[in-house]
């Protein structure tokens, strides 16, 4: 039997339903979907998937004071059209800074087709020593801190499970034998999540990250996926992922609020 083609409605509440749990954080859902990231990245909470009979001012001092509870300085919000109710006028009107936006794409992985390179090779990852080629690359790109041996077992044993369980992977690609660049894929739902790609700066321009996207399809398909979803910087990744077959389907905005000491009125029940 045929799988049923994704909507687009199918698309939008599936990167409303996509967020990130890193491993040693901490996360809450009561009224929005709240993540405190380790220090590893960077710290700070993360908020999303805003479900709540409540108004704005309302949600957004329960997300402020579980910040202030997680004893966290930053809460950066990612808005999406499916937030009810929406903060992006209360966090405007409370300071925040948009820092950055993503543009959510998605097609059919039939559709796609990626022009890679004949001189870049690309792998999925299995081994201690991909898993700390990934982290070199990583490191650098997103400003993290390098895995530890623990943290490094931990990492192989998420994608051993995931390669056995067919629904998660890593991959890298290659520049001469270098590892250059890497991303991962998730697949949920019929959907693959394309997430973490990262590219040395050094190797940015000559099809890296084409072999990265490619590579990730193709296990995804295998996988059983029959959409790709993926969130694109405009000024990066966007011109790829269009000329692969990928459409726009909206926009996702990031504000920060630095959360000082002190009461939040208008909190929740």
């Amino acid at each position: 039997m045929t799988a049923r083609a994704h909507t687009t409605d199918d698309v939008l509440r599936a990167s409303a339903a996509w967020v990130w749990f890193p491993r040693g954080g901490d996360q809450v859902r009561e009224h929005l979907q709240l993540v405190r990231y380790p220090a590893r990245f960077g710290g700070g909470v993360r908020g999303s998937q805003v479900r709540s009979p409540y108004d704005a001012a309302a949600v957004l001092a329960h997300a402020i004071e579980r910040t202030r509870d997680w004893e966290e300085e930053h809460l950066t919000f990612w808005t999406n059209p499916s937030d009810d109710p929406d903060l992006e006028d209360e966090l405007r009107r409370r300071g925040a800074e948009h820092v950055d936006t993503v543009a959510v794409f998605a097609a059919p992985l039939e559709e796609l087709v990626v022009d890679v390179p004949p001189d870049v090779q690309a792998e999925v990852v299995c081994t201690p020593d991909q898993i700390r080629e990934v982290d070199r690359i990583n490191v650098p790109v997103w400003g993290q801190e390098p895995l530890g041996e623990a943290g490094l077992r931990a990492e192989l044993d998420e994608v051993e499970a995931g390669l056995a369980a067919r629904d998660h992977a890593r991959v890298l690609a290659r520049l001469d034998g270098l590892a250059v660049s890497t991303g991962g894929c998730t697949v949920v739902d019929g959907f693959t999540r394309l997430w973490g790609a990262a590219t040395v700066e050094s190797a940015r321009g000559r099809g890296a990250y084409r072999a990265v996207l490619a590579e990730r399809l193709r296990v995804s398909a295998e996988f059983g996926a029959i959409t790709a979803l993926v969130k694109g910087r405009v000024s990066t990744s966007a011109p790829i992922l269009h000329r692969a077959g990928f459409r726009h389907f909206g926009d996702e905005r990031a504000y920060r609020l630095v959360v000082s000491g002190g009461s939040s009125a208008q909190t929740v029940p």
